[in-house]
């Protein structure tokens, strides 16, 4: 994932005229490939204290505020998930206001909101402290939230670490270099990619410095804004507003990762379809693969996925279709593929040792063990217009990450054409429930251990599964596979898509 941090000139106590411009700083980092943009502290206001005090009730504001519609629709438009600070009203709004961070995802719904929880002692004449501690998951990167003051005390992001988070977002509003240089020694000493959103121009406490920029876990800074007062390279002439991206995709946690083979099963019995009979109308359009005796067996998925696919498909725009690839894989051939994949990354790495190889491994073919795929979870689609024909994602269905140059998960290559259609499938699919294995566009799942994961549910519904020999159920017939899972007749989930 690439995540950009942003600074602009807020117009101090004009929170429409700010989120309007968070809208347009959105959607530039939409279209430079970015998929998160963090904001400054109080940019929805700028850090102005004594606006703020003589005006709480109308410049605290609620996730909901209209006049943060431009942000959240900015969002779902561009697909990218937005970090945005401002003063935070209670929900009964009789307590005091905080300095409060909303985070909207791509489809512009709110994912959490942190109140700052260590205030400086100017803030505290204003602004109550929150209690809980910021975190959340996008793209399979799990994130922890911070404002300014916060990054002050060790704590916050050993927490952070603790909790399982990779990747360090602050809002800041500070007011020189050397503050802002204590985020490389942050980030060094808890191995976090950090992210730093810095406020320009001057404030209650003084002129902020901007230098907003990103840092590696190593400590290296890869990303820097320019300082205030200047413009610098890539500044917007005339408002001082500037994007700097950071690529983060070393964070995204990997199928080889213990916390998604640490998630518990409970399989819950629900039956495998075939949706060549079941929902004629998806498409189904994959490569009869001999490999292993797996022909057919890619049109299978559980019943549940099934029934989420025809909702993502009904969501899509008139003239575009989905089309699956590979749904149901056996154990067998998943453990084939992965092995095969080793064998060709030993081969082209000799130096790599066998855990290297194994983590490289897991950014394509998920480990046999906790394979969406052979759970009958999972599945491999694309877009297609309404007659079959080709639409462009960027990249082949398959392509691994050295094949597309990490163009299977990264996108800030895309054509324009590519990234709208990757967005239209991602909001089609997430509005059903599913979640993507971030290293690749094209596979979705639902009810494995790693939506549980991602989503924070408490097991997986689906366990692996195998698929009888005999092909009764292409005939709709029921009957039952080797393991606990059945195959259902078509007619269920067909009686299920009517209601």
């Amino acid at each position: 994932m690439i995540i950009a941090a942003a600074q602009f000139p807020s117009v101090p106590g004009d929170i429409a005229a700010n989120a309007e411009r968070m809208a347009a700083l959105i959607a530039e980092a939409g279209e430079r490939g970015a998929g998160l943009v963090v904001f400054s502290e109080l940019a929805l206001t700028h850090y102005d204290l004594h606006l703020i005090a003589a005006d709480p009730a109308g410049l605290a504001v609620l996730p909901d505020d209209a006049r943060l519609a431009p942000v959240r629709e900015a969002c779902r438009t561009a697909g990218v998930a937005a970090v945005v600070n401002g003063a935070g009203r209670s929900a009964d709004g009789g307590a005091p206001p905080t300095i409060a961070t909303f985070v909207y995802g791509p489809d512009g719904a709110l994912l959490t909101r942190y109140d700052k929880r260590h205030l400086a002692d100017s803030e505290r004449k204003v602004f109550a402290p929150g209690t809980a501690h910021g975190r959340f998951t996008l793209g399979g990167i799990r994130f922890a939230l911070a404002t300014c003051f916060d990054s002050a005390f060790p704590e916050v992001p050993a927490k952070a670490v603790a909790d399982g988070c990779r990747v360090y977002l602050s809002s800041a509003f500070h007011d020189g270099a050397e503050r802002v240089a204590r985020y490389t020694q942050l980030a060094r000493e808890h191995g976090l990619f950090v992210l730093l959103a810095n406020g320009i121009e001057v404030g209650s406490p003084g002129p902020a410095c901007g230098l907003s920029g990103g840092w590696r876990p190593s400590g290296e800074r890869v990303a820097a804004a320019s300082a205030w007062p200047g413009t610098g390279s890539g500044a917007r002439a005339g408002d001082g507003g500037e994007l700097v991206l950071s690529d983060v995709r070393e964070a995204v946690t990997l199928m080889a990762d213990p916390a998604v083979a640490a998630v518990p099963v409970r399989e819950c019995g629900e039956p495998l379809v075939d949706l060549r009979a079941a929902a004629p109308a998806l498409l189904a359009d994959g490569p009869e693969d001999e490999e292993d005796g797996a022909a057919g067996a890619f049109t299978y998925l559980r019943e549940g996925v099934v029934r989420r696919l025809l909702a993502a498909q009904r969501a899509l725009p008139d003239g575009l279709r989905l089309q699956v690839v590979e749904g149901y894989r056996p154990p067998a051939l998943q453990r084939h593929y992965f092995e095969r994949y080793g064998r060709e990354l030993r081969a082209a790495h000799p130096d790599w040792d066998a855990v290297r190889v194994h983590r490289a491994a897991c950014r394509y073919v998920s480990p046999p063990e906790i394979a969406p795929h052979s759970a009958g979870g999972a599945v491999d689609l694309t877009l297609a217009t309404a007659d079959g024909g080709r639409v462009d994602m960027g990249t082949p269905i398959d392509a691994s990450p050295e094949e597309s140059d990490g163009a299977c998960y990264i996108a800030p290559d895309l054509t324009p054409a590519a990234r709208r259609n990757r967005r239209v499938l991602a909001a089609a699919l997430h509005g059903a429930g599913l979640v993507n294995y971030p290293t690749e566009w094209w596979h979705w799942s639902y009810g494995d251990r790693y939506w549980a994961l991602a989503t924070g549910a408490a097991h997986a519904l689906y366990g692996p599964a195998e698929l009888g020999e005999e092909q009764a159920a292409e005939r709709g017939e029921e009957w039952e596979a080797r393991g606990t899972v059945a195959v259902a007749e078509p007619a269920l989930l067909r009686e299920g898509t009517e209601r």
